[in-house]
């Protein structure tokens, strides 16, 4: 069996040209439940048995199901995941797959806490930063829903597993020289500060047989400026001491997160120039000083998010391994996320049962279209419907492509589209009435129909009224909620053209 300790990288090919002769790393999360008793090594090898004696081949990612069958699992696993692997097909063969299999149990509620670096002059207390315990559960699933058009997201992983490789090996840092800082830096709203704790959460269960406990240390940079002349400088050696004496427990790992860190980190040519105060300049050189002892700890990693990169010093800059560009999203993203949206409508009964298809799909519908798109019809197969439910969302995915909607701007797009143009198309069962003649045209019109003659008649058995979101009952039509995306799209365009005149 191949145990999870052994490093992802080690078993990367030399030469993956021959793909039928590589044997590829495939990690498998597995959460366990909080009632769970079995021991994790116990848990460990049940799973690595049922993957390799239930499955020919392994799509990626994909949740796996089947193991409910096996009393140990089922006593104490929640979910087993097959995440991702660097092989460049899918599915691949069980065969070819070394299973690294990472076994965590996530802490529940909020569990963190205010830091303080303690009193920051007569009695002022500063709230520095604040500590979470990982892996959290109000962080699951925020790794997969943040989709980038490049690999981002594994080229952050792949640093840190050559930074784990390097320290074990004991590579001599006056030769081999890294900080364990990354800087993340773009527009407002494209998932820097989220990509930051899901790279924490991930990190927590991926590096759980190294490191039992994991902590998300969030910053608070603009709590380190003091009222009081010359105090910032030193409420920065406090806090990072403190992150120090986390660091010094050897089998805990620390992600330090410094959210817009343009504020503590301010270039001090300006400060030079007399344009700055001092204290900001004693902050910046405070602060390197602490990251500089840092970088020889092999249990912490650094992350930082700026909205403003030229404001940064330097030197800060120049500390980071990885200094990487998050841009607005493609329209191929776009897509993605929008699908993320409403798959999760649909499971949730907001939006009727549909097919949505994948962004290759959708790609080869687009290739194929001879025309263009048609009135929203439910007419047709399924397969028909799904077409045309891929081309519509595409067009919309270039809409938002062409007013640089944020992923911030565009997760919200279903709240809105529904509030004002959706309206009451759910009635909660206690509240459920007949339509009647006084309320005909009530409900805001979307492409010229009201939302409630847009219920669908399928899945829930006939007439009735429809039930509250989840309880069974019919959800919104799928084009109602395309036209209503399209025409909070539309809106949101003619908003900021007001707002920039």
């Amino acid at each position: 069996m191949i145990s999870d300790s052994d490093s992802a990288m080690a078993f990367r090919p030399a030469d993956s040209g021959d793909l039928s002769l590589s044997l590829w790393p495939v990690h498998v999360e597995v959460r366990v439940s909080p009632s769970a008793t079995a021991r994790f090594d116990t848990l460990r090898n049940t799973v690595y048995n049922y993957i390799t004696n239930s499955f020919e081949t392994l799509c990626l990612p994909s949740t796996l199901d089947g193991w409910e069958d096996v009393p140990v699992l089922a006593s104490s696993v929640e979910r087993i995941v097959a995440c991702e692997s660097p092989c460049p097909i899918s599915p691949l063969p069980i065969s070819q797959a070394a299973l690294q299999i990472h076994i965590y149990q996530p802490t529940e509620g909020d569990s963190s806490e205010e830091f303080s670096s303690g009193p920051g002059g007569e009695g002022e207390e500063v709230m520095a930063a604040s500590v979470c315990e990982l892996p959290s559960r109000q962080w699951e699933g925020l790794w997969e829903s943040l989709i980038f058009p490049d690999d981002t997201k594994s080229k952050l992983l792949d640093y840190i597993y050559a930074t784990v490789l390097f320290s074990d090996a004991n590579v001599d840092f006056n030769v081999v020289s890294w900080n364990r800082v990354v800087l993340l830096h773009g527009p407002p709203g494209t998932g820097k500060t989220s990509l930051c704790r899901a790279l924490a959460q991930k990190l927590s269960i991926r590096l759980s047989h190294r490191y039992p406990h994991s902590r998300l240390l969030e910053i608070n940079s603009h709590s380190l400026f003091s009222r009081w002349f010359s105090e910032s400088g030193k409420l920065v050696q406090r806090l990072f001491g403190s992150v120090m004496d986390l660091v010094e427990e050897e089998d805990t790992f620390v992600v330090v997160l410094i959210d817009e860190v343009e504020s503590l980190t301010a270039a001090r040519a300006g400060a030079m120039a007399g344009t700055e105060p001092t204290d900001a300049l004693r902050v910046v050189n405070a602060l390197l000083t602490q990251l500089d002892k840092l970088r020889h700890k092999k249990n912490v990693l650094v992350v930082s998010t700026s909205n403003l990169a030229k404001a940064i010093d330097s030197a800060f800059v120049d500390r980071a391994d990885i200094v990487q560009y998050i841009d607005l999203p493609p329209r191929e993203a776009i897509y993605q996320i929008l699908r993320s949206c409403l798959q999760e409508l649909v499971l949730r009964g907001v939006v009727e049962k549909v097919d949505v298809p994948s962004l290759e799909q959708a790609q080869r519908f687009e290739r194929t279209a001879i025309a263009p798109l048609s009135a929203p019809t439910t007419a047709g197969t399924s397969q028909e419907r799904a077409k045309h439910v891929a081309l519509r969302l595409f067009a919309l995915s270039q809409k938002c492509r062409d007013q640089g909607m944020s992923g911030r701007s565009l997760r919200r797009l279903p709240v809105l589209a529904h509030a004002r143009y959706v309206g009451l198309s759910f009635t909660p069962p206690a509240t459920v009435i007949s339509p009647s003649k006084s309320d005909h045209g009530s409900r805001t019109p979307v492409n010229g129909l009201s939302a409630k003659h847009h219920r669908t008649g399928g899945g829930g058995g006939g007439g009735g009224a429809p039930g509250a979101p989840g309880s069974g009952g019919y959800g919104t039509q799928v084009e109602v909620w395309l036209a209503a995306m399209e025409k909070v799209v539309e809106t949101h365009s003619d908003e900021l053209k007001r707002f920039e005149r």
